[in-house]
């Protein structure tokens, strides 16, 4: 099969590793792609935007691809899968109008409080000053959530009043998020361990996922700004039998059989962010496609073929497809660049990152930010290639061992043999699960 993957981070990158594994999978070709896609021998990027979507479309008829699959939301929210669909071609991936689950954070709350799904409660404003006067009234402090895309950063958590009115103003009135703040959520804010439950789709049936816990803070203890994500571990101790249950019976099933009774039957990944508070699991929000860093600890450990599980997706038989999971635990450390998620330099060189691709024993190294230098004479080499940083989260390390302590030393033990200049990363990704 020739394959076109679409994007450019860790994991895009780890997509592509896993795909490239498949018996049915003789090329890949990833738009645009990164330094680590590149390395793949299967592999082809291709210089085209993730939301370049008439090109892309126009490559895939040209190509003659028979599976795309869409790794980051933007090209799915505008509608990447309606547009393939239309000619035709087999895509991996939720429609427009499903995708709305993580495109609009307002349609999501609405949603889930038509279909009973548990959440907390949430006010929706476009306008400055009605915001401010709500929360200028609450007893509480809220969570401030921008409605739109903000690439994992659009969630404020003000530590006063004051401070809330003031985010408000930066959203609304400065902008910060663009077109993503002018509709705010002012939203409960729920107190517990976060979860991510990811799950295939077919429409109508789903299989659930080893469950991961993310760290969207920058600093060690959960401190600093929210990211895109600086690290995350599978399977998470939290996660029993007992807890998934519920969760498939009171979130994921519900989501599923809503979005098809309103005409949009949900084909790909679903993935519920939960909060596990004292009154059971409460939906943070839902994404459209696998995490960030989440699929670089769960692909890691799926041993089923890929693609066929993709198709059944596609084609509704997922009933017939029992994923098979290894039973180890995997944790990732995401290395970014200094002043990340704020501004950051680009163009540092990275060393001691390990020959070839992706190690298939592990640790495995995937690429965010990264891309080959040309003007080395060691990349015109084979055997030699030299990476420089290209953006915020540059690499994204993860190992597996059979208990967390074994892969969580692994996987520092990978990252303290990489470095550039300006390099900061979390030193306690999976401890907790580690001392469970």
């Amino acid at each position: 099969m020739e394959i076109l993957l679409i994007g450019s981070g860790a994991r895009e990158h780890a997509l592509a590793w896993k795909l490239s594994q498949s018996r049915h999978a003789e090329r890949i070709f990833v738009a645009p792609g990164n330094g680590g896609t590149a390395s793949i021998s299967n592999c082809k990027n291709v210089l085209i935007a993730a939301d370049d979507l008439a090109e892309l479309r126009r490559f895939a008829n040209e190509s003659e691809v028979d599976l795309t699959v869409v790794g980051p939301e933007v090209p799915l929210v505008a509608g990447v899968v309606d547009e393939f669909v239309a000619d035709g071609l087999q895509i991996f991936g939720p429609s427009k109008a499903a995708s709305q689950l993580e495109g609009s954070k307002a349609y999501s709350k609405a949603f889930m409080n038509r279909h009973g799904i548990p959440t907390g409660w949430a006010e929706v404003f476009t306008d400055f000053e009605s915001a401010a006067d709500f929360v200028h009234d609450l007893d509480v402090l809220p969570v401030l959530k921008a409605s739109g895309l903000a690439a994992g950063k659009g969630v404020l958590l003000p530590t006063s009043h004051y401070e809330a009115v003031e985010q408000l103003r930066v959203m609304m009135v400065e902008r910060r998020f663009g077109d993503a703040g002018t509709t705010v959520l002012i939203e409960e804010r729920l107190q517990g361990p976060e979860l991510s439950i990811l799950a295939f789709c077919d429409g109508h049936d789903i299989r659930l996922m080893p469950a991961a816990q993310d760290h969207k803070r920058l600093l060690d203890g959960d401190g600093g700004p929210n990211t895109g994500g600086m690290g995350a571990f599978a399977p998470s101790p939290l996660a029993t039998q007992e807890l998934l249950e519920e969760a498939e019976r009171t979130v994921l099933r519900p989501a599923l059989a809503g979005l098809a009774s309103e005409g949009s039957p949900y084909k790909g990944v679903l993935y519920a962010g939960l909060m596990l508070t004292e009154l059971g699991p409460r939906v943070l929000e839902f994404n459209c496609r696998f995490g960030d860093p989440e699929a670089q600890v769960i692909l890691p450990l799926l041993r089923s073929d890929l693609v066929e599980l993709m198709q059944a997706c596609i084609q509704g038989t997922l009933a017939q497809n029992e994923p098979d999971w290894s039973q180890d635990s995997a944790v990732n450390v995401v290395m970014a660049s200094g002043g990340y998620p704020e501004e950051y330099e680009t163009g540092m060189r990275i060393s001691g990152l390990p020959e070839g691709s992706v190690n298939d024993n592990g640790p495995y190294v995937f690429h965010a930010g990264t891309k080959l230098d040309k003007s080395s004479p060691a990349s015109d080499s084979s055997n030699e290639k030299v990476f420089l940083t290209d953006g915020g989260r540059v690499l994204s390390v993860t190992a597996t061992g059979t208990d967390f302590a074994k892969a969580v030393k692994e996987a520092y033990r990978a990252v303290d043999h990489i470095a550039f200049e300006g390099a900061v990363w979390r030193t306690d990704i999976g401890l907790n699960a580690a001392q469970q």
